[in-house]
């Protein structure tokens, strides 16, 4: 569920408002989203992945915690946008699907079908 939007690191880009699926921000003063409607949140992980600045902290429960998090520990902890960077995204990063386990595909390989 998400839990927290830094309003030190947001870039004001209006990303996580784009991709929520189920309506959870609104725009705030200044442009930061604010957690409108946390209850609604599906625990998509969508909005923390599209986060340019890496802003963002989803938790992976679905049910609010019982105190939010501090984003300044967050941040020291490393887990604003730590599922962006577990996916790989952004720069300086290597896409998760390059790090999947399985056996090596050869180029000549072709589709994948079942």
């Amino acid at each position: 569920m998400i839990e927290v939007v830094s309003a030190q690191r947001c870039l004001s880009c209006d990303k996580c408002i784009e991709v929520c699926p189920t309506n959870v921000f609104d725009r705030g003063p200044g442009g930061i989203p604010v957690i409108s409607r946390q209850s609604d949140c599906q625990t998509c992980f969508h909005c923390e992945a599209n986060c340019p600045a890496d802003a963002l902290f989803v938790s992976p429960r679905t049910a609010p915690l019982a105190a939010a998090p501090d984003a300044e520990q967050l941040a020291e902890d490393g887990l604003l946008g730590s599922y962006r960077e577990r996916l790989g995204w952004g720069r300086g990063r290597t896409p998760g699907a390059r790090l999947a386990i399985g056996p090596p595909l050869r180029p000549d390989a072709g589709a994948i079908t079942s």
